[in-house]
């Protein structure tokens, strides 16, 4: 009998959160914790794993930056959705890495396209918004509409800004890591 192949990025990530997931960057909630959020809340919504894991993942790039809170408190893009799109895209392909790439340019399209949103966003969100570019103009809007992966960058949007609440129950860690090791390296499934 042979053993079950592993994902091989689930102890990659196991091991990020391990060393970087306590940080903290200006919300109640540390990395960790906010990922867990937003995975619950994707769960309880019924999105697709990938898209699941998406939410667990979206704010890699913060880990993955050498100093993501310094960029902030400096006033600069530490564009944590390339990173962390650049780093999920190879190991579980554009299901995953798309709508992590696209979830700041979703916070841009909502400031633009709902009255109020821009006022619902926690201070930090407001601060990293003007940061990463504003609100988008109709153009941007009209464009961002129109990409493969909008609807699900908007839906993870809406799982990060309500996941960053403090002491809420969730999963953990190893929950969504063996829904990581049951995608395909690359995957293309939704």
């Amino acid at each position: 009998m042979t053993e079950p192949t592993v994902h091989p990025a689930v102890e990659e990530i196991r091991k990020l959160f391990d060393l970087k997931g306590g940080l903290v960057y200006g919300e109640a909630v540390n990395q960790l914790e906010h990922a867990l959020q937003c995975g619950a809340l994707a769960e309880a919504e019924g999105a697709a794993p990938s898209l699941v894991l998406a939410a667990v993942l979206h704010d890699v790039g913060h880990m993955l930056h050498r100093d993501a809170a310094g960029a902030v408190n400096a006033g600069d893009d530490d564009c944590h959705e390339l990173l962390g799109a650049r780093f999920l895209l190879n190991r579980f392909g554009p299901e995953v890495a798309e709508p992590v790439r696209l979830h700041v340019d979703a916070k841009r399209y909502l400031c633009a396209r709902e009255p109020g949103y821009w006022a619902a966003l926690s201070p930090l969100s407001q601060r990293t918004l003007e940061i990463q570019g504003g609100p988008f103009s109709e153009q941007e809007a009209a464009a961002f509409e129109q990409r493969p992966h909008a609807q699900g960058a908007i839906k993870l949007r809406r799982w990060d800004d309500l996941g960053k609440k403090a002491a809420v129950a969730t999963p953990p860690l190893s929950h969504y890591l063996a829904l990581a090791a049951n995608l395909p390296i690359g995957s293309t499934a939704q």
